[in-house]
């Protein structure tokens, strides 16, 4: 039934962006199974630690085979002695285990959680208080930050949105324009701005109003148009980071695993050869599925509902007026970020130093374009992400990863003649799936990057044909709430359901894994990334 203009309540304006505003988002009731989850995932959690540490003990982290771990374990291992790195590393196991139900639960906030890491990594002398808190002060972490001062340059000037609304007036003539509208935006800010979160709080007001328009009002007024345009915007944020080195924290963290394990520079050009053209061809088919498969229009969703409702835009964009000047400092500022992240394999400038320099300019006085107060930084989302940190300084320190990796090649007997093509289906399978169960896209590439190095290691592949496919999956979090930043963010609009997101997630985690098998054996080896062969399917 069609929403007419005087149904709409006086005390809410659907057309109204600012409504739309992260801080302004209802908190949205939790389902049955969430409240019970976040009932017990305090105890669970606790009895968990218990179990790991004080009982079981797992025998493979009490007979550790030293000459298989990194130099820096084997360094903690001869200062701290057999028995004592065994209890660090069970330790290790019992906090990683307790937080990922902490996390996975909801029982208490995501950053409340990596504060509790944090801390227990400290008081368990897994890490020292030196070691455990200088994570805030990583790299990525500061790439994090500057990332946030350039995203709030752009929504302060208005630029992202002027582009956004553009884009949508002239192209988004129908519901499937629109869609495919959204598409097309978020490649363009995947490749100017590296954190996902800040490109979901640019687009979500835009695409909730369009949502208003075509009749999606969340809760009991869900619709698949409502389906579509919040979903398939939760996949492009984050596929369509995946096509740039820069498009997350988490790609420059791999990138700097896979260099620090080889002594070869992951660029930009290289990570933008090897996944754009996958990025695309897996948003253009996430739109095919979504619109053809799981949430098909009916007849009366493919028109607005609301009388003059794509003129509200219209009028949106008409109030921007003409570009100013700071519009155009602030484009001309990305513009050249950009170019400079783009050739970063010929000046050797690191994209968080081109970041640092292009903040600072931003936030000079007089010739700047924002001031600190118009900064927006979501510190929550900076602690979540210290504490995921954190766990990956444990995991080197104790290097579980790799020693959970042999003891498992050990029990299931394979050997050093291992085919090439198992050890990659096994890999970039982890690396997928593990979004059922990990919270944290950070965490999952501090945990699966080392693992695909060793395991390369291990049995005589060049690092970069196994670490480098699996470093191209990071960016699938968009399954479940828990997944990613923008995919709490997003289901908070109360637009899907559990279900939805669920099945459109799973079916385009199968396709993207299968995607990633066939890349193995003809664009990856076409560059030079995996042998050739590996596989025998051309």
């Amino acid at each position: 039934m069609n929403i007419d203009s005087k149904d709409v309540s006086n005390d809410f304006d659907p057309l109204d962006m600012q409504n739309y505003r992260i801080e302004r988002l209802p908190k949205r009731s939790k389902s049955k199974v969430e409240s019970i989850l976040s009932i017990i995932g305090g105890p669970l959690a606790i009895i968990t630690f218990v179990l790991i540490y004080f009982i079981f003990k797992p025998d493979f982290l009490q007979s550790i085979d030293v000459e298989s771990l990194t130099e820096s374990a084997k360094n903690v291992f001869s200062l701290r002695g057999s028995e004592e790195f065994s209890r660090i590393n069970i330790a290790m196991l019992a906090i990683f285990a307790a937080g990922i139900v902490l996390w996975m639960t909801e029982a208490i906030p995501n950053y409340l959680t990596s504060l509790i890491i944090i801390i227990s990594l400290v008081l368990t002398g897994v890490l020292t208080e030196k070691e455990a808190y200088a994570q805030l002060g990583h790299k990525v972490m500061w790439l994090n930050i500057m990332s946030f001062v350039l995203a709030s340059m752009l929504v302060k000037t208005g630029l992202a949105k002027r582009f956004a609304l553009w884009f949508i007036v002239h192209f988004g003539k129908k519901s499937s324009s629109i869609f495919l509208s959204f598409l097309l935006i978020n490649v363009v800010l995947s490749a100017f701005i590296s954190a996902t979160t800040a490109k979901a709080a640019i687009l979500l007001p835009i695409f909730m109003v369009i949502s208003a328009i075509y009749g999606a009002r969340g809760g009991e007024n869900k619709n698949n148009f409502g389906r579509n345009i919040v979903l398939q915007n939760l996949f492009y944020i984050n596929i369509g980071a995946s096509g740039f080195l820069t498009g997350s924290g988490a790609n420059l963290l791999a990138a700097a695993l896979i260099t620090g394990a080889t002594g070869v520079d992951i660029y930009f050009t290289d990570w933008m050869k090897g996944n754009f053209l996958v990025a695309i061809l897996l948003m253009f088919i996430g739109y095919i599925i979504a619109v053809r498969v799981f949430f098909p229009l009916k007849k009366e969703e493919r028109i607005p509902q609301i009388p003059g409702g794509m003129d509200r835009l219209k009028e949106e964009l008409h109030k921007l007026g003409k570009m100013n000047f700071q519009e155009i400092k602030s484009a001309l500022l990305f513009i050249a970020i950009l170019a400079f992240w783009a050739t970063d394999k010929y000046h050797g400038i690191s994209p968080t130093a081109i970041a640092f320099l292009g903040a600072i300019i931003a936030l000079l006085p007089k010739i700047g374009i924002l001031k600190w107060n118009d900064v927006d930084i979501p510190w929550h989302l900076m602690l979540f992400s210290a504490g995921a940190y954190t766990l990956g300084a444990g995991f080197k320190v104790t290097d579980l990863p790799s020693i959970s990796v042999n003891a498992m090649f050990d029990s299931l007997g394979l050997g050093a003649q291992t085919p090439f093509w198992i050890l990659y289906l096994s890999l970039t399978f982890a690396m997928a799936f593990s979004a059922l169960i990990f919270q944290s896209k950070t965490m999952r590439t501090m945990i699966f990057i080392p693992i695909a190095i060793g395991v390369a290691q291990r049995f005589g592949f060049d690092v970069i044909s196994l670490a480098l496919p699996v470093a191209f999956l990071i960016e699938h979090v968009y399954m479940l709430p828990f997944n990613s930043k923008p995919a709490a963010l997003l289901y908070e609009t109360d637009q899907y359901s559990l279900t939805d997101t669920f099945k459109f997630g799973i079916t385009m985690l199968a396709i993207g894994w299968v995607i990633s098998i066939l890349m193995g054996e003809t664009w990856y080896r076409y560059l030079g990334i995996t042998p050739d062969g590996v596989f025998g399917l051309f």
